[in-house]
């Protein structure tokens, strides 16, 4: 697991969205071996219109998940979420917090090498975020490749085995996540 640490600005989601695919880089090249599921910007790629159901449903096919295990896996990402008495509802009627929990639910039901997670914790209730950790973990142990990035430095040392500290697009420190975090916040207070 690789945490990714900046102040706004510096290039961490950008340097997602090229590992991720959703941005072609302007120069040089991006090699990844494996299967990436990204969750960038929670909720992108839902219609508001639709339902939530609908939504999961759609985000597993979009993410080349097979219709069998979207079925198989459905009722584990609702209760997951804990949104199963809201899921028939629009996605538009649900508050940040809410669509952020199935957003979450529904990209790390995704079998995938690599996953990659842009402050997807940051906008869950502490309840919701500390069972976003575990399963995190739990992906993590079963061999992914994580890149995790956070404003949250003591989720990075928490989760991390690794970090690097991005500045103006740019590696500014990659080591311990302990002694990067601890550089990072030294600097930015």
């Amino acid at each position: 697991v690789v945490g990714v640490i900046g102040r706004n600005g510096a290039g961490k989601s950008t340097l997602l969205k090229l590992i991720a695919g959703t941005l072609a880089p302007s120069a040089g090249k991006i090699n990844v071996r494996g299967r990436v599921s990204a969750i960038l910007e929670l909720g992108t790629g839902f219609n508001p219109a639709y339902s939530g159901r609908d939504n999961v449903i759609m985000s597993a096919i979009m993410r080349g998940m097979p219709e069998q295990a979207i079925k198989a896996r459905f009722d584990s990402i609702v209760a997951f979420s804990g949104l199963g008495d809201v899921i028939d509802q629009p996605f538009h009627t649900y508050s940040s917090g809410m669509q952020a929990r199935l957003a979450f639910a529904a990209a790390v039901a995704v079998e995938a090498d690599v996953i990659i997670i842009d402050e997807a914790l940051a906008a869950g209730d502490i309840r919701f975020t500390a069972r976003s950790l575990r399963r995190v973990r739990e992906i993590c142990e079963s061999g992914v490749t994580a890149l995790f990035v956070s404003h949250q430095t003591y989720h990075v040392m928490q989760l991390c085995s690794r970090a690097i500290w991005i500045d103006n697009g740019r590696i500014k420190m990659d080591g311990p996540p302990i002694e990067v975090c601890r550089a990072y916040e030294y600097q930015m207070h």
